[in-house]
């Protein structure tokens, strides 16, 4: 427990609907590794965004406990960048005014700044569409400025809630090698959800696949596969066949549920 860099533990989470509670995490129990690049992996419902905001501390467990390096979860804090689906940029500010904004805010000296945002806008491949406003960015091009805001701040631990979802194939695949490199060059600790199992395959060194609600651990696995991975090899389709499995069964259970919900 000592060597964890997150540390989840017995951790459940309740909603209060008008009428009813929803158990939407139950008895999650996860210790993760500096460095370590983890992909929370399920159908819609399991609670993979749930556990992320809990670990980001935008909504605290309603039992159990967070930590990081030791250290209790209670807000959200500068050790935790997290990185949405919708890209999140200010509309009225430049490529590289978005990037800085963070670190303004921390009080960053001007030069410091300019010395930062220049090497991300040339590690992500922006320094050519610095003074761009965000609406005149593709959608790739716009997340690659959401991940250097984030990574401006050089938060040890990066969240990332489905970042590539809203992507089309070329522009995912891409990104998910951009994100490799940055990952090895950088050593973040990264936890990334996702509902696609090539993409958890492809990124992760670990997948924990979760039931559907109330959320738990239902695998927890090593993905033993050299990088660069090949989605075309053997070993890959195989490890696919298998997650697809476990994700079915679980997606089989919500349409279960939303059935005999709406024969009640």
């Amino acid at each position: 427990m000592s060597d964890s860099h997150i540390s989840i533990q017995s951790v459940h989470k309740i909603f209060q609907t008008d009428d009813k509670e929803v158990i939407a995490l139950k008895d999650i129990n996860l210790e993760i590794p500096r460095g370590q690049f983890v992909c929370l992996l399920g159908p819609s419902g399991c609670g993979k965004s749930t556990l992320l905001n809990a670990i980001a501390g935008f909504s605290l467990p309603s039992s159990g406990e967070i930590t990081t390096e030791g250290r209790p979860v209670t807000a959200p804090g500068p050790d935790r960048g997290m990185v949405f689906q919708e890209y999140a940029l200010f509309p009225w500010m430049t490529v590289e005014k978005n990037i800085a904004f963070g670190l303004e805010i921390k009080g960053m000296a001007a030069g410091e700044i300019a010395t930062r945002v220049e090497a991300l806008l040339r590690k992500l491949g922006l320094f050519d569409f610095r003074h761009r406003f965000p609406k005149d960015l593709s959608g790739g091009m716009r997340q690659r400025v959401a991940i250097a805001r984030i990574l401006a701040l050089d938060s040890p631990i990066l969240l990332m809630d489905e970042p590539f979802g809203a992507l089309d194939a070329l522009t995912r695949r891409n990104l998910q090698d951009e994100l490799l490199r940055i990952w090895a060059e950088l050593g973040k600790t990264v936890i990334f959800v996702t509902h696609s199992i090539e993409e958890a395959i492809y990124l992760a060194d670990r997948i924990v696949v979760m039931t559907y609600r109330p959320g738990t651990v239902k695998r927890d696995l090593i993905v033993d596969l050299p990088r660069l991975r090949d989605p075309a090899s053997a070993d890959f389709n195989a490890l696919k066949r298998e997650l697809g499995q476990l994700v079915m069964e679980e997606q089989q259970r919500h349409h279960t549920a939303e059935l005999a919900a709406a024969v009640d």
